[in-house]
């Protein structure tokens, strides 16, 4: 027998499975990936675009007025302990009514968070356990004859250290 009676032709049955296989994994891929992003996201930002929209350029201004008064600021975690702490441009703390702050995941909604922090001091704390990850932070405070303090930051938890490390 020679090389050419030994080898099977390339049908369209062939290109068929080729072509249902290759189109298949990238559809199987694509509707496993877009179930996965919805689930783990709302893709929410604000509950009404139009009305945030509204407000954009009095939050500016008022975050501007804010920006310009130099404020010292200090937000901490350690030890199970969430702290914050406020205190002018000469260092003096500054009293707050009522201090909320928002702890959510950059991505999902399943570990967000909302707690009144409590004055301890100067300070302002609350005593909770955060799993070690990236954690966006919204504080809204207060000030007794004051705008409001509003203020964002990141928050980095690191895991706990690996013992005999």
């Amino acid at each position: 027998m020679s090389k050419e009676q030994t080898q099977r032709p390339f049908t369209g049955k062939h290109m068929l499975i080729i072509v249902l296989l290759f189109f298949g994994t990238i559809f199987s891929v694509n509707i496993f990936m877009a179930t996965k992003a919805v689930q783990s996201w709302t893709g929410l930002v604000v509950k009404n675009s139009y009305v945030a929209s509204q407000q954009f350029n009095e939050k500016l201004a008022a975050s501007r007025a804010q920006a310009e008064l130099n404020l010292k600021i200090d937000l901490t975690y350690s030890d199970g302990v969430l702290k914050f702490f406020l205190a002018d441009q000469n260092n003096v703390a500054i009293e707050l009514e009522e201090v909320k702050i928002a702890l959510t995941r950059p991505i999902g909604i399943a570990l967000d968070r909302s707690f009144t922090l409590l004055p301890v001091d100067a300070w302002y704390q609350v005593e909770e356990e955060l799993p070690a990850g990236v954690w966006n932070v919204v504080i809204h405070a207060q000030v007794p004859n004051q705008p409001d303090f509003n203020y964002r930051a990141r928050l980095i938890v690191a895991p706990p250290p690996i013992p005999g490390t």
